[in-house]
Formats: structure tokens, C-alpha cells, sequence
């Protein structure tokens, strides 16, 4: 861990996307170890699941469920893989995948690039479940002629391997994805996911993005609560686009990473007002330390994911997180972790 650092600059010489390629492959080969123990005040239980600590690997990281097992031995309470879509596809044209080093961030266009639901299933289906919480994230294929059956068809080949389903409807990348937060196909969305469970009682989370109006919000809000949606995880990556120093600014796609954290915080402030804390939600975008982690914490997040920073800071960052999320908790007083959530909000 502490030599990342030093192999940084080296990884850092190679194409984003072919250096994403070689760490899972490294991944693959490295030994499986348990999870580490957690503090327990850090223990989180939110839909009926018991996280052992709030810190979560993000989507995209391990779009094919090849290391889950590997990622939550580094430390994270839960991993969330995918997304994954019914049938196999290559995704956009390269290069999609760009650092923007000055601004310890990411632009990508990688357009939902898997192998799809029945390769991923076969690897999932032969994990030790009392090993950890894992996350199924699911999409539609680019050229479906109907998206939401391909989430139907997504929720009922998925939801027996999953801890929880996250319906990722918030990718920049698929034309036309996003439209699915419409008030109206949002609506139809959850109601036909919620039953494609059939007898299955797993969890569902629904991603959202951070470009989103306040009509929009409430809109979300209102009909993830009633179609009974168990979380919300805030946010996706950006379209928008602030102050950038890198070369690769202009590049098009979603931007991840530390450039996100403002608006990321905006959003989750939004939703936790809408949701009045009733609902769980999730924070993803530009957090990167303990500190960030805990003041999304305060601010109404119940865990907080993280996937871009792991770049920068290497694969100790998840346990780095932890460790400074029990010594905030002590400093301000609070018993649990539970306790804090939202009372900064």
C-alpha cells in the first residue's frame, strides 16, 4: 500500500483505461484474504443489510464482478459491481477514458463496456455470500429497442446473486439514458423493476445524477418513495464542466473525481431535504479522505462510495477512510456513526 506512491508515476504513463485493464487483471491473481475487522461503532444497517463500515466501492470499478472479493479484502464495507447489461457489448469507441492529472479527476465515454449479465452470473453465483455485501449495479444495452425491459430482465436475472440491485439510470454515456428520470418513464421504471423481483425481497437503490433541476429532485423523490425504492445513491458522473486545468478538460463524457465534490455535495443536500431523511442515501463524487467521507456523513449520507480517488491514492485509501471515520466519530462525540448521519444537514 504504502508503495503506491512510488509506482504511481509509472502507471501513470500508461493509457487510462489499459492501466484500469492491468490492476484487475493484478487483482485476479492476488490472494484472497478476509476482510478486515472494522470498528464497530462504524457498523451501518439500512434496508435490512449490516455494513460492516460506511465505505463503499463505487460502479465501474469492476464492471465484470471479476473482484469483488479481492476489493472488500482491502477494506471496503460493501462493493458494488457492474454496471451490467443483458447482452455483452464493446461500448464506445477508444480512447473514452481520460485523466486529468492536474485535477486528480476523470473524464469517461466508456458507454456501459461488459460482458453482460450471463458471464457475470456464472462468477457470481459461486461467491461465499457471509463473505460481504455486494451490489449488482444493471443498465440497458445501447440498441435496446425497450430499456426497461431491459431492466426487467436485469432484476430477475440478478436479484438472487445480489446483496442489493442498484437501477442505474444516470450514465452520460447512452443516449437517451437519462430520459428515464422523466417524471413519467421514472414512474413506469421502478414499478416494473419492483415486480420483476418476483418472490426475491432484495433491495433496490436507484443512481441518480448530479445535473439535475430542483422540479427534477422532488419529482425523484416522490416517486422512489412511493414505488417503495429502498436507497437513493447520489450521484453519477457530470456533464457540466468547472474550472479544469488539465489538457483533457474538453474531452467529452461524464467527469468523476475530486472536480465533482462541490456539486456532489449540492446534490446530496438537495435530496436529503426532499427525502427528510426518511429514504437512505448514498454519496459517490470527489470523496477522497476521511474528512470528506465524514461531512458527507453529517450532511445525510448512510454510506459513501468512492471509485476515482482510488487512482489517485492508491487501493489503502478504503482503510485509510475507515480509520479516520472512527477517529472523527470519537472527536465529535457521537457513539455510532449511525448517530452523525445527517445531523450537519
Amino acid at each position: 500500500m504504502a508503495i503506491y506512491p512510488l509506482l504511481r508515476p509509472m502507471i501513470f504513463t500508461l493509457d487510462a483505461e489499459r492501466a484500469h485493464g492491468l490492476t484487475i487483471a493484478a487483482l485476479k491473481m492476488a490472494p484472497i484474504g478476509s476482510p478486515p475487522a472494522s470498528p464497530p461503532a462504524l457498523t451501518q444497517t439500512i434496508t435490512g443489510l449490516t455494513f460492516p463500515n460506511p465505505v463503499g466501492l463505487a460502479a465501474g470499478f469492476d464492471k465484470n464482478a471479476e473482484v469483488p472479493r479481492q476489493m472488500l479484502g482491502l477494506g471496503f464495507g460493501f462493493a458494488e459491481v457492474g454496471t451490467l447489461t443483458p447482452l455483452p457489448q464493446p461500448g464506445n469507441p477508444k480512447p473514452r477514458m481520460f485523466r486529468l492529472t492536474a485535477d486528480q479527476g476523470v473524464i469517461n465515454r466508456l458507454g456501459f463496456n461488459n460482458d453482460g449479465q450471463t458471464s457475470a452470473a456464472e462468477r457470481l453465483s459461486r461467491r461465499d455470500r457471509s463473505r460481504g455485501i455486494v451490489g449488482i449495479n444493471i443498465g440497458a444495452n445501447k440498441d435496446s429497442e425497450d430499456r426497461v425491459a431491459d431492466y426487467e430482465i436485469g432484476v430477475r436475472a440478478m436479484a438472487p446473486l445480489a446483496d442489493y440491485l442498484t437501477i442505474n439510470i444516470s450514465s452520460p454515456n447512452t443516449p437517451g439514458l437519462r430520459a428515464l428520470q422523466d417524471e413519467g418513464a421514472l414512474d413506469d421504471l421502478l414499478a416494473r423493476c419492483m415486480a420483476a423481483r418476483g418472490d426475491h425481497s432484495v433491495p433496490i437503490f436507484l443512481k441518480v445524477a448530479p445535473d439535475l433541476e430542483p422540479a427534477d429532485i422532488d419529482a425523484i423523490t416522490r416517486i422512489a418513495m412511493a414505488r417503495q425504492i429502498n436507497a437513493l445513491i447520489i450521484g453519477n458522473t457530470t456533464i457540466s464542466r468547472p474550472e479544469l486545468r488539465s489538457v483533457h478538460a474538453q474531452e467529452t463524457g461524464g467527469l468523476s473525481g475530486k472536480p465533482l465534490a462541490t456539486l456532489a455535495r449540492e446534490r446530496l443536500a438537495d435530496f436529503r431535504s426532499a427525502t427528510g431523511g426518511v429514504l437512505p442515501l448514498i454519496a459517490v463524487g470527489g470523496i477522497d479522505s476521511a474528512e470528506e467521507a465524514w461531512s458527507r456523513i453529517r450532511a445525510g449520507a448512510s454510506l459513501i462510495q468512492i471509485y476515482t480517488a482510488l487512482a489517485y491514492h492508491g487501493p489503502g485509501l478504503a482503510r485509510r477512510i475507515v480509520h479516520g471515520l472512527e477517529q472523527l466519530r470519537q472527536r465529535d462525540g457521537f457513539d455510532t456513526l449511525t448517530a452523525a448521519v445527517g445531523t450537519a444537514a
